[in-house]
């Protein structure tokens, strides 16, 4: 740990880039340890806001937003990747502690660099190729295979953005569907199930990661995690393996999520995200040290916290109108609620997540 800077004391200021329910959960667990926080946020009264501090409610690229960020904050992070990278490197340009840092940020915003960067470092991918024009799409087929899954290269989430390729003759109405934009197209994993792995390495090098969590989808969307998931001690070994790469290579400092295709025999990075991860929400109720105080801790400069789980947890997001049952869910005795604050239900809005205990898994 080089910076004088660190570890950060109590009382410290951390700034976070995002007033969304991530930034929310983050500023929780900064209160906890005794820090204070101040949220950078274009829309008013955000979640994340309304349990900080202050927040700075300006574009996150704004200059004089982002001065102050860096004089009154003792370290600056983000909670989403949408951030925009050259706003992170210019607090980093001038003098304030960022983590994680711009690197980590401008990798995951592109999904090619992305890819490249992982099977860099030894972290494979499925394999693809760079999409400019529909005839790269057909010609991507022609080498990958069919379907492919065609991407846009920035920005999507939640299945959005993304759209089959089935054969040739759909490469034209598949780039319009994405909008004519600069792409990827990955070639057809034929993976049995979806796991990720939360992950973080602290400013000294020290990495720790929570035991795997099992990922089911409806729409693109996240709708549970189960964890731990039930697998072997290798599969578990090659996901530490793949997390400490990637840490490593992207000298990276904070939490990390790694979205893993389970294949078997072998284990493939489908994503990372370089901030806490809603498949990482069920370490609230199943590890001593969440996610969330774990990833404070580590841009604090402080110890990162054990990762060991004490119960096995079903999380489950709820989208939309779904927050209705609030009231009958709050009354379950296995189960714990977790609301956003978030004013409209908008349909597929994440709104909360419940973290329900299950029975351990018989031997």
């Amino acid at each position: 740990m080089a910076d004088e800077r660190l570890p950060l004391q109590p009382g410290a200021t951390i700034g976070v880039m995002g007033g969304g329910q991530l930034g929310r959960m983050i500023s929780q667990a900064a209160s906890r340890l005794g820090f204070d926080v101040v949220v950078l946020d274009p829309e008013e009264n955000s979640p994340a806001g309304r349990v900080s501090r202050g927040q700075i409610v300006a574009a996150y690229d704004d200059p004089t937003a982002l001065n102050v960020m860096g004089r009154v904050c003792d370290v600056v992070t983000f909670e989403f990747e949408n951030v925009p990278a050259a706003a992170v490197e210019a607090l980093a340009a001038g003098g304030a502690l960022v983590a994680p840092g711009p690197t980590a940020l401008a990798i995951a915003q592109d999904r090619v660099d992305e890819k490249t960067f992982l099977n860099a470092v030894g972290a494979r991918t499925v394999d693809f190729v760079a999409v400019e024009s529909a005839g790269d799409i057909v010609a991507g087929l022609e080498r990958l295979g069919a379907p492919a899954l065609l991407k846009t290269r920035r920005d999507g989430y939640d299945g959005k953005g993304q759209v089959w390729v089935r054969k040739a003759s759909e490469a034209a109405h598949a780039f319009a569907a994405i909008g004519e934009r600069p792409a990827i197209l990955e070639a057809r994993a034929p993976f049995q199930r979806e796991l990720s792995v939360i992950c973080a390495r602290g400013w000294d090098g020290k990495v720790a990661v929570y035991p795997l969590g099992e990922n089911t989808h409806a729409g693109g969307i996240l709708r549970t995690t189960v964890a731990p998931a039930v697998t072997d001690a290798a599969t578990q070994r090659r996901a530490k393996r793949i997390a400490r790469a990637i840490l490593d290579g992207l000298d990276y400092v904070g939490v990390l999520g790694v979205e893993l295709f389970d294949l078997g025999d072998r284990l493939l990075v489908n994503e990372i995200a370089p901030r806490v991860h809603n498949t990482g929400h069920w370490t609230q109720d199943g590890c001593v040290c969440d996610q969330f105080e774990q990833h404070v801790r580590a841009i604090a400069g402080w110890p990162l916290g054990p990762t060991a789980a004490h119960a096995r947890i079903e999380m489950t997001n709820l989208l939309g109108s779904e927050v209705d049952r609030w009231s009958r869910l709050a009354g379950r005795a296995d189960t714990r609620l977790h609301l956003y604050g978030k004013v409209e239900a908008r349909r597929g809005r994440k709104m909360a997540h419940v973290n329900r205990i299950l029975p351990p898994v018989a031997d």
